[in-house]
């Protein structure tokens, strides 16, 4: 073909493709709806929580208990501890792991009336549920979580670390030593204390489960701080899973984008809610239930046996 054909052909293209986009386009759907129901989509409602923040006062209650998830045995006579188990991710974890037939022991803060809450769906899936409030920065109180937990149910297979703190700071200069030190020290000694308090409860086929976090794996200009700590989950988690599989015990983590959950309305002021979730490729933030059956997935030996060391993102498409 001539140089003069080509050009020719390339400019039929053009054409082509300028009619195309001049073409009237349909117009944008909303935010993206796969799931068994209907999620909520942004404006969220206006609001800002204190910290630690309480389920039971968010004026749209996050959905949590996932009525289509059926349970098969998955986790059947399993015991699992769960901290931040309160509410949000961890509410839900919690209940899908009860529905699965596993005893479920719960760490919260201080947050009672959401504690009470979860312990009352997991004793309605027809399982036990082990309630502790107490502060996972606390190396002692860590091990008494296992050994309460060990002591109730007689056995433990299955951590989620799920705790976490979180406040944004737009600028490096206000971040305080003091922010600096509970973020970390939360998110990642809080992990790393109850990992070492359970592992030697743990045996053959057992699992621990990391919350990361999408900020882990992109980074957040406001939450440097929240950023670095999450990474370094994820870094401990591929590291500890190396460690661990002499022992038979796996080790992974879910990252997930936004969610919501009583932890962002006690970080973002209310006008930034309202917007929560908003400029993922779906248009929204999920719902705890559409995160909480990759834990069970992780937990359960019958569907993960030969996955350790990984990080799963739950973000919402990119």
């Amino acid at each position: 073909m001539s140089s003069e054909a080509t050009s020719a052909k390339q400019r039929e293209i053009q054409e082509q493709v300028a009619k195309a986009d001049n073409k009237k386009r349909p117009k944008d759907s909303g935010a993206m709806q796969a799931g068994a129901r209907r999620y909520p989509e942004p404006p969220f409602p206006k609001v800002h929580q204190s910290k630690p923040g309480f389920e039971a006062d968010l004026p749209l209650a996050p959905m949590y208990d996932a009525p289509f998830y059926k349970g098969s045995d998955k986790l059947n006579g399993k015991v699992a501890l769960i901290t931040g188990g309160d509410s949000g991710i961890g509410r839900s974890i919690a209940i899908l792991f009860a529905r699965e037939g596993a005893d479920v022991a719960i760490v919260h803060l201080d947050e009672a009336k959401d504690a009470a809450d979860t312990k009352a769906a997991v004793e309605k899936e027809g399982r036990r549920c082990l309630v502790m409030r107490g502060d996972v920065k606390d190396p002692d109180f860590c091990r008494k979580a296992v050994e309460k937990t060990v002591m109730q149910f007689s056995r433990l297979d299955i951590l989620v670390n799920n705790a976490a703190f979180q406040v944004h700071t737009a600028d490096i200069e206000d971040l305080t030593d003091d922010h600096f030190d509970e973020t970390l020290k939360t998110n990642l000694y809080g992990y790393f204390f109850m990992a070492r308090a359970a592992i030697p409860h743990l045996g053959i086929g057992s699992a621990i489960i990391n919350t990361g976090s999408v900020t882990g794996i992109d980074g957040s200009k406001e939450l440097l701080d929240y950023s670095m700590s999450k990474g370094g989950i994820h870094a401990f988690t591929k590291a500890l899973s190396s460690q661990l599989v002499p022992k038979g015990i796996r080790v992974n983590a879910v990252a997930p984008g936004p969610v919501w959950t009583p932890l962002n309305p006690s970080d973002k002021q209310a006008d930034d809610v309202a917007e929560f979730g908003s400029k993922t490729a779906m248009k929204r933030a999920a719902q705890p239930e559409e995160i909480a059956p990759a834990y069970v997935f992780l937990a359960s030996a019958q569907m993960s046996s030969y996955i350790t060391g990984e990080i799963l993102p739950i973000v919402g498409g990119y």
